[in-house]
Formats: C-alpha cells, sequence, structure tokens
C-alpha cells in the first residue's frame, strides 16, 4: 500500500504563490509517476502536472509558465511551486502517484481570491 500526505493549501490573492507538498509512504520501489490534479466546483478532475522518475514532465496548457513541478526521489516527495496565480486556479488539489496502479492523496484546498 503507499500513502499520500499533501500539505500547503490556502487562501491567497491573485498574482500569489503557493507551495504545495506530497510525501509518498509505503511500498514504493521503482519507477513511478507523480504529479498533481485539481477539481474545481461543478468539473471534472483535470491534469495540472506530472513528472516522472527521471525527470520528465508534462504540465496542462493553463499552467505553463506560472507552475513548476519537482520532485525529490529521496524523500518520495513530489512538490508543485504555484505563481501568478489567478482565480481560475481555485481547486481542490489532488497529488497522485502511478506505480502499477494509481492512488491519491486526500487532497488540499487552494482558493485565489481578493
Amino acid at each position: 500500500q503507499v500513502q499520500l500526505v499533501e500539505s500547503g493549501g490556502g487562501l491567497v490573492q491573485p498574482g500569489g504563490s503557493l507551495r504545495l507538498s506530497c510525501a509518498a509512504s509505503g511500498s514504493i520501489f521503482g519507477i513511478y509517476t507523480m504529479g498533481w490534479y485539481r477539481q474545481a466546483p461543478g468539473k471534472q478532475r483535470e491534469l495540472v502536472a506530472s513528472i516522472t522518475t527521471f525527470g520528465r514532465i508534462n504540465y496542462t496548457d493553463s499552467v505553463k509558465g506560472r507552475f513548476t513541478i519537482s520532485r525529490d526521489n529521496a524523500k518520495n516527495t513530489v512538490y508543485l511551486q504555484m505563481n501568478s496565480l489567478k482565480p481560475e486556479d481555485t481547486a481542490v488539489y489532488y497529488c497522485n502517484l502511478f506505480l502499477r496502479v494509481e492512488y491519491w492523496g486526500q487532497g488540499t484546498q487552494v482558493t485565489v481570491s481578493l
């Protein structure tokens, strides 16, 4: 089993920054992908960014140039640095780990508002 614990969400004004962290524990070994998804009210969950063990990165178009994903393989931790936040970034952000099957964190709320 794999457990994911997220932290770093909160309320921020437009143009501000937040950094999300997700620490994975449990039966983790080998090559796996970690990433962040988000789900806004009334919308489907969407991929925000993902990163493989070897550092291959993918971003959804709406966050390119503003968000940066990174990971520390020694700590089994993935980060999402979010800059220039916009109200449309408001959502619950979920950490995801894919290692033969998908694992999900509990979600952390990010609210961008005045």
